[in-house]
């Protein structure tokens, strides 16, 4: 089989890290090929260098069988190579047709745009990935901002597609379309590496299957028949991998969240939020379910303080609805962000900074008038090793950690102070199997140290595995609320779609 790439001992380093030491990997014409590590592996990195981001140390690149040096992601792009990256790269002001066409040479001067919208109407209809295309980026949900990604790198007709996590953030039924897009493509000759921590996926697509490990490369190109999510995991890992983590029973003491008759709009002005009545008690997880878009971004940004609401919010009985984040960090609640990148973090300021920014006005890290850095970076320093946070040392950029070791900096900072309630929204999305074992075990001890969890997340197997309740969200309305022990996969999938539960419970409150 004719191969679409080939790389030959590919050497990336930065400073004080070996990010591909000595790497292969070849891509053949028409195939998946499933890439596979935990984060920080170096797999984004790898591919980074495909697509022209990154300049190797060391090592040969071919594309079709010619060796090549790309200088910019222009050359990735003149070769045929396309990539759908796992962070963004939109620029939010812009709509999504404006986004799709930057960079292009067509059109050169004058832009019908209305002309152009059609045409991604078009393309849209063809892979099933629908967003409007007069939208600006910053009125998008997450989900609607990775499809226009997809778009854009489809528009430009790449022959070798880089998908890094492309299903992080779609909804069951557009995943089935994907992998049909997928499919469709590589019968028409096009090749795919698929980058996904969703083992279960790889198992169903992948043709061929490349593992790396720190680095290096632990299964180069094995066939994919006959793989199992668990035999993956442990070549990625090391380790054979939990993948349910156990949950004790225990009786949720008195409330701590009571959400009463809330109603609130989305960026785009448009009712986001119903007369959302909910309340999560000490010691209790409650997930929200429901399809990405039905208002649990907002449901979560209310609680914070993060979007005005009309309606009642209390923590321990005091109203926290419409003030500003700081009381509700005041009055214990954490914040695990959908957007660690931009919402949960500040990618430019160090390990150390991320950590402190909820304690730095308070003993023994700041006084209010100024901060001390030692005792600020003492305190990074325990909280990197209590969390096990993959980094040379604290002093390091968040922008330069792995989505897993970001997540576990946000956990960290979070969990610290003690929190009485958690708002924790996608907390595992696009992480590997060794980070969302970690990351569930955290709110499991959060849950057993008696804080009340909010559990917003699109992974049904999830919700079930952590919540001692699930209510389903619909077009911004709560369908029914179910204990995990009573209800299944096959309900919660009905409410979803906009069945409400019969009889309704006497309050959702509940």
């Amino acid at each position: 089989m004719t191969h679409a790439v080939e790389m030959h001992d590919i050497v990336v380093r930065f400073p004080g890290v070996l990010a591909n030491d000595h790497v292969n990997f070849t891509l053949q014409k028409g195939e998946i090929h499933a890439l596979l590590g935990e984060n920080g592996a170096g797999k984004s990195t790898l591919m980074n260098v495909l697509a022209g981001l990154y300049k190797q140390t060391g090592g040969i690149l071919r594309v079709h069988g010619k060796p090549v040096s790309f200088n910019s992601p222009k050359d990735a792009i003149a070769a045929g190579i396309g990539m759908v990256h796992q962070h963004f790269m939109l620029v939010p002001t812009q709509t999504v047709t404006e986004n799709i066409l930057l960079g292009l040479d067509d059109p050169k001067f004058f832009l019908n745009l209305s002309k152009y919208d059609q045409k991604i109407l078009e393309l849209q209809e063809q892979f099933g990935l629908r967003v409007p295309p007069t939208a600006k980026i910053w009125q998008l949900s997450v989900g609607e901002q990775q499809r226009v990604e997809i778009l854009k790198t489809l528009y430009r007709g790449a022959n070798i597609l880089i998908m890094d996590e492309p299903t992080a953030v779609l909804a069951p039924q557009e995943i089935d379309d994907l992998m049909n897009t997928l499919r469709a493509m590589t019968e028409q000759g096009k090749s795919v590496i698929f980058i996904s921590h969703k083992l279960h996926e790889v198992t169903q697509i992948a043709d061929r299957v490349t593992v790396l490990r720190k680095g290096k490369v632990t299964a180069e190109g094995i066939d994919a028949a006959g793989l199992t999510p668990a035999k993956l995991a442990q070549l990625m890992v090391g380790r054979e991998v939990v993948f349910s983590v156990k949950k004790s029973r225990r009786e949720p003491g008195d409330v701590v969240l009571k959400v009463e008759n809330v109603s609130a709009h989305n960026k785009k002005g448009v009712p986001a939020l119903r007369g959302i009545s909910l309340s999560v008690r000490s010691g209790e997880i409650l997930g929200i379910a429901g399809v990405a878009g039905n208002g649990q971004s907002e449901l979560a940004e209310v609680i914070t303080g993060l979007r005005p609401c009309t309606g009642k919010i209390t923590v321990n009985g005091v109203d926290i609805a419409n003030r500003p984040p700081i009381i509700a960090i005041n009055n214990g609640v954490a914040h695990i962000p959908e957007d660690r990148g931009k919402v949960g973090s500040a990618p430019n300021m160090s390990i150390t900074e991320n950590t402190i920014m909820k304690n730095y006005r308070h003993a023994p890290v700041g006084n209010g008038w100024s901060i001390d850095f030692l005792k600020a970076r003492n305190f990074a320093r325990k909280l990197k090793k209590k969390y096990d946070i993959l980094a040379p040392n604290v002093r390091v950029p968040a922008r330069k950690l792995s989505g897993g070791n970001l997540q576990k900096v946000i956990l960290a900072r979070e969990i610290s102070a003690e929190p009485k309630m958690m708002v924790a929204v996608q907390p595992t999305r696009g992480l590997d199997v060794g980070a969302i074992e970690s990351i569930q075990t955290l709110l499991l001890e959060q849950r057993e140290a008696g804080a009340a969890i909010l559990l917003i997340s699109e992974e049904l197997e999830e919700l079930f595995t952590l919540s001692d309740r699930i209510a389903v969200i619909y077009e911004g309305e709560i369908m029914g609320v179910v204990s995990t022990e009573e209800t299944d996969i096959q309900e919660i999938g009905l409410m979803m779609t906009g069945s409400r539960r019969e009889p309704q419970p006497s309050a959702n409150a509940q």
